[in-house]
């Protein structure tokens, strides 16, 4: 690469939700930024996140909220950057915009028009910044003195480089590896990335549940162990491929393949004494007509037939039976042969690794003026709008030392 180019005080590689905040903060301290982006718009993934409508953050994404909502080989690494952009101060942003929003499960909140307002906000945010659609990157580099990029033909330089560009997740709106392999060039490491917040796969016997495709229950999912476990009340959904919905998206993110994972089909019973408690009272019912008065009838029917069951009184299985099947019903075990991959994965899990960075300001420590934000580091928040906040958070940071 030749001097041939415009120089800057920093280029960001990717106009997402991070690099879009940390080109606004900066250009408002007037540095000159240049943002570019290989897809024709800015904030794709904004726009399709939420249903169209972006669930933009989460009032329990700040870090002091117990358990942890974000996972990392150093969980205390983003302490740093959401403590000091929390969720209260993102919402000031939406109001100040006039934007609607409104408060759903969980503290996720959503826009109440589309996703297209927290675009146009950011965009507005970016008053006085150089951007480039349309632009794959060709070659990045340092050259001693400064950042070179080379973009459409053309070089251009600058003193601090920011990898906003993410993780793989979702490669229908390009995303792709480039955020790894920059940082592998420039010496950083990367934890070994995974789809993450993506519906799982099953096969063999689980195949049974494939015929319930389109069923949905309340349960609480648990995956992993120990520090690495997690356990979540959502819904899950029953799908031809095996399973999804919010509870299974949440525990993806703790799972290992090859690993079970189990489902509580009963969570608000000790499914073994309420099932001895029903013989006795209902000597004559059935398991399926009694999972049916709490579980949809078509998965109360699958079940019980599962269990060996459905259509024998109470009365003819013993109570050690009864034992068992309400045991299995509160830890029913799955062990999924799979996930649906980064096409349907909300995230990525994994990436550039924190050791590597500076905990405030997220620069390289081995080389001043390299940035990573957003996805692309090892961060990965909980469903709900904790990731948004960890982008806005990341690019705030960024954005205020650039």
């Amino acid at each position: 690469m030749t001097r041939t180019g415009a120089k800057y005080d920093a280029i960001i590689i990717g106009a997402g939700a991070a690099g879009l905040m940390a080109a606004g903060r900066a250009a408002a301290r007037g540095a000159h930024v240049l943002v570019i982006d290989h897809n024709s718009e800015p904030g794709k993934k904004i726009l399709i996140s939420g249903g169209g409508r972006c669930n933009f953050t989460n009032v329990q994404a700040g870090f002091g909220v117990h358990p942890p909502r974000y996972l990392s080989a150093n969980p205390h690494f983003a302490k740093s950057a959401l403590g000091r952009f929390e969720p209260q101060d993102f919402i000031a942003m939406v109001d100040s915009a006039g934007i609607a929003w409104h408060e759903k499960t969980l503290g996720q909140l959503f826009c109440d028009g589309s996703a297209r307002q927290i675009v146009a906000l950011l965009m507005e945010q970016c008053a006085g910044v150089a951007f480039r659609f349309g632009a794959p990157v060709d070659e990045v580099r340092h050259d001693g003195a400064d950042f070179a990029v080379r973009v459409a033909g053309e070089t251009l330089f600058a003193s601090r480089l920011v990898l906003a560009c993410g993780g793989p997740s979702i490669p229908k709106l390009g995303a792709s590896d480039f955020a790894y392999r920059s940082a592998r060039q420039f010496d950083l490491k990367i934890i070994e990335p995974r789809p993450a917040l993506v519906p799982l796969t099953l096969g063999g016997d689980d195949l049974l549940f494939r015929e319930l495709s389109g069923v949905s229950t309340e349960v609480v999912a648990t995956a992993g162990e120990g520090k690495a476990k997690g356990v979540f009340r959502e819904a899950a959904l029953l799908t031809h491929r095996g399973l999804s919905g919010p509870a299974i998206l949440q525990i993806s993110s703790y799972w290992r393949k090859g690993e079970a994972i189990s489902l509580d089909f009963l969570p608000d019973d000790a499914a073994a004494a309420w099932l001895l408690a029903s013989k006795a009272a209902q000597p004559n019912g059935s398991l399926a007509k009694l999972l049916a008065d709490k579980l949809p009838q078509r998965l109360a029917q699958a079940l019980a037939e599962k269990l060996g069951a459905a259509d024998k009184p109470l009365h003819a299985l013993t109570d050690k039976a009864l034992d068992q099947m309400g045991q299995r019903l509160n830890r029913w075990r799955f062990t999924p042969n799979g996930s649906e991959g980064y096409a349907k994965a909300e995230v990525t899990i994994g990436g550039i690794a924190t050791d590597g960075l500076n905990q405030k300001t997220l620069e390289a420590k081995h080389l001043p003026g390299l940035h990573v934000i957003g996805e692309a580091v090892d961060v990965t928040g909980w469903l709900g709008g904790y990731n948004f906040q960890w982008a806005w958070a990341s690019g705030a940071a960024v954005g205020d030392v650039i």
